[in-house]
């Protein structure tokens, strides 16, 4: 354990838990946000979190990434951190999910911690200030020295057959200032709209999103956000849209709606309610859905792996089954920053990826 993560776990991580997680997270970002920007600060949170070794550069998508290990959608939905998550080693960051108008999301509380399992369960919905917020305060700020994603979705109000105007308002808006695009039809917490998920609602967004992106002058890659509740069959669609859309790839997993391998009380998760699980729970089917996508595509195209790291060999597990990078988010509640130095670190130790 680095000395970061250890001061973490006995100091920062109890007293964080003493507070709701949404005002935890609230409290740590704007700490985090207002270090970094003290002279010489940021310096400082480079030294101690970020890793550099020439074994862990990647070039995925066309574009290069200084390491493998990016931070996941939903952790800096409007932009507001990203400057200073930078510091804190990831070799990319996706910023969102974004969506047209802004939205307030669902009622509070819709984020709850699962200490025993190191799991989250969020219906957040898509709370965010909408694409032109995040849009001008991105190129008010400049962008961050990392690689940026950016996550967009559709606005609860929107009806799904006119689904896609939201998906193109936002491909427009954020297309100057993010390298790559993740469409999110995903999402267990926005009614409906896990149905975008079925082969014919979804060829027609990712063509015209295609479609959209021909006409740049300069194209980015816009990949796929899935389920980890899809079946084969289901799967089996994906790799075959990807193909015919030429998408450049693909995001393993989002949350799930399942509540497999929990520890806490039935009686406890049942009074929790809806929402997606995220974390250690989440870990093996995530990877399973890697491993599938990666044999039966042949390798035909990236898989950017997310579900339930939790360590360094967590990472390396996602890279053998096929992915080509990783994202972290649950992972940095339960084991802090120093995550990210710690899975570079074991990472470069092997001298080159294990995917």
């Amino acid at each position: 354990m680095t000395n970061a993560s250890a001061v973490y776990k006995k100091l920062i991580k109890p007293l964080f838990f003493l507070f709701k997680p949404e005002t935890a997270h609230h409290i740590s970002m704007t700490l985090l946000n207002f270090m970094t920007s003290i002279p010489g600060v940021r310096s400082v949170f480079r030294s101690v979190f970020r890793y550099t070794h020439p074994a862990l550069e990647r070039e995925v998508m066309g574009l290069r990434f200084r390491n493998p290990v990016g931070l996941a959608a939903g952790f800096d939905k409007d932009g507001k951190y990203a400057h200073a998550m930078s510091a804190l080693g990831f070799g990319f960051i996706e910023i969102g999910t974004v969506t047209p108008k802004a939205q307030p999301g669902n009622p509070k509380p819709r984020l709850f911690r699962l200490p025993p399992s190191e799991g989250l369960i969020n219906r957040m919905g898509f709370n965010n200030d909408g694409v032109e917020a995040l849009a001008s305060r991105l190129k008010k700020r400049g962008k961050p020295d990392c690689i940026i994603g950016g996550n967009i979705g559709k606005n609860k109000v929107t009806p799904n057959d006119l689904a896609h105007e939201d998906y193109r308002r936002c491909f427009h808006v954020l297309f100057p200032f993010v390298d790559y695009f993740v469409v999110n039809v995903s999402s267990p917490n926005t009614p409906g709209l896990r149905e975008l998920q079925e082969k014919e609602p979804l060829s027609a967004l990712l063509q015209m999103l295609q479609d959209e992106n021909r006409k740049k002058s300069e194209q980015k890659p816009i990949l796929l956000k899935i389920a980890p509740d899809l079946t084969n069959s289901q799967l089996d669609d994906i790799i075959q849209i990807v193909r015919e859309t030429r998408l450049a790839g693909v995001i393993a997993t989002n949350t799930t709606i399942a509540r497999d391998h929990l520890r806490e009380p039935a009686t406890e998760i049942e009074a929790i309610g809806a929402g997606g699980l995220s974390g250690q729970p989440l870990k093996d089917r995530a990877t399973e859905v890697i491993r599938y996508l990666a044999d039966k595509s042949g390798g035909a195209f990236p898989i950017i792996g997310v579900g339930g790291i939790q360590n360094p060999e967590d990472a390396a597990e996602k890279l053998r089954a096929g992915a080509s990078l990783v994202q972290v988010y649950t992972g940095m509640v339960y084991e802090g920053p120093g995550i990210v130095r710690k899975i570079n670190k074991y990472l470069a130790s092997r001298q080159k990826s294990p995917a």
